[in-house]
């Protein structure tokens, strides 16, 4: 059991990495504050379905990487 819960850890751990580097950024400090009023006054033409996925995979995956690292400390 041990053995298939580090290999899921790893698995999930991967896949949380691979999905947190495809979301976009939110766009922050200087260059942040002088883009996002552009993007106030002429919208903001971006693909809002994709990061809606993203962001529940990466909810998922990291419920599951918390659940996965507390049975490997338990059968540890």
């Amino acid at each position: 059991m041990y053995t298939l819960s580090v290999v899921l850890l790893i698995i999930v751990s991967i896949g949380l990495i691979g999905v947190v580097l495809l979301q976009s950024g939110k766009s922050a400090g200087l260059s942040g504050a002088i883009s996002g009023g552009a993007e106030q006054l002429f919208g903001k033409q971006k693909a809002r379905g994709i990061d809606l996925v993203l962001h529940r995979v990466t909810v998922v995956l990291s419920v599951l990487f918390f659940i996965l690292t507390i049975a490997v400390a338990y059968f540890s």
